[in-house]
């Protein structure tokens, strides 16, 4: 079912959300570089062929159903700033204010669409 599959994509990328705060927090405090062929590649990738599969379910479930506070531009900011941050998290450089802020939009969207879904 659609809503099972929207549920399973959407609780992934909560777990990646937490994983980039983990990973930039990290980063941070212990200085610790990964190797951007070895791990952060790999695991942007990773999160990448999610997101994009939520992308998609999403747009077609939205076209299916008549949700009002949910809008396709939530949708494609969300999936952006999932991809950035995949790749922010490592860079403890980034601007802690600006990450922080889109790692928390992401998580506040996130849970909304959970909630929608679980109705």
């Amino acid at each position: 079912m659609m809503s099972e599959k929207i549920l399973h994509l959407t609780e992934k990328l909560l777990q990646y959300n937490h994983l980039f705060l983990k990973y930039y927090q990290e980063g941070r405090e212990t200085g610790i570089k990964h190797d951007f062929h070895d791990f952060i590649k790999p695991f942007a990738n990773e999160v990448k062929e999610i997101n994009d599969e939520w992308k998609r379910a999403m747009k077609k479930w939205l076209s299916v159903t008549n949700y009002k506070h949910l809008h396709l531009k939530q949708i494609d900011t969300t999936s952006e700033h999932i991809e950035q941050l995949s790749i922010q998290a490592f860079f403890s450089e980034t601007s802690k204010t600006r990450f922080l802020n889109s790692q928390r939009t992401v998580e506040f969207f996130l849970h909304e669409i959970v909630k929608e879904v679980t109705k």
